[in-house]
């Protein structure tokens, strides 16, 4: 008596052989096709030395430590409003380039930053920013006007800038400037 097959057998042995046949060429011819690099396509990203930027005004220490100087320098570019501040304040608490002197104490990061309708830009910055204050009034001064004027001067949308501390309101930042409330631009501590 003979074996009945069942009917579509021979297409499923048939499939075997091939999907088995494949495996073994993949695993034998594999590692040569893997380590093979195609030599015609460019890196999809861009590296961050050549993304977009723009020119904006920073500002840093002047020569006798008591007001302002404005200096062109590019930033990274930012979508929007809110993205740009971010860019913006981002390079002014970075260390200062050579021959400058920050106004933000060292350490300073920024934690956050949003946009209001009414064009306040609230910026919290680490607490940094106090604990490795240098004090004293104009110091103080220094410290938020450089901010208050890197918001102003290159966003025309910010009217007035609010720093708060590790997500806090905060009265001063080493106990003369007066922080409860946004601050406005004052282009008196700006000597050039």
């Amino acid at each position: 008596m003979k074996k009945k097959v069942p009917r579509g057998f021979g297409l499923y042995a048939g499939l075997a052989a091939v999907l088995v046949a494949g495996l073994v060429g993949l695993l034998v011819f594999g590692p040569r096709w893997l380590a093979t690099v195609p030599d015609a396509a460019p890196p999809i990203s861009t590296p961050a030395a050549e993304a977009r930027k723009i020119s904006a005004r920073l500002f840093y220490v002047d020569e006798q430590g008591t007001g302002l100087q404005g200096v062109e320098q590019e930033v990274l570019f930012g979508d929007g409003t809110a993205e740009q501040a971010r860019r913006i304040v981002e390079a002014q608490i970075a260390p200062a380039p050579e021959g400058r002197v920050s106004a933000i104490p060292t350490g300073t990061k920024l934690r956050t930053l949003f946009f209001t309708k009414a064009g306040e830009i609230y910026v919290d910055l680490s607490a940094d920013v106090q604990t490795n204050h240098p004090g004293g009034t104009t110091n103080e001064t220094l410290t938020v006007y450089a901010l208050v004027s890197a918001l102003t001067s290159n966003l025309p949308a910010v009217t007035s800038v609010q720093i708060l501390v590790d997500g806090k309101e905060v009265d001063t930042l080493a106990g003369h400037l007066d922080l409860r409330r946004p601050i406005e631009q004052d282009l008196k501590w700006v000597t050039n």
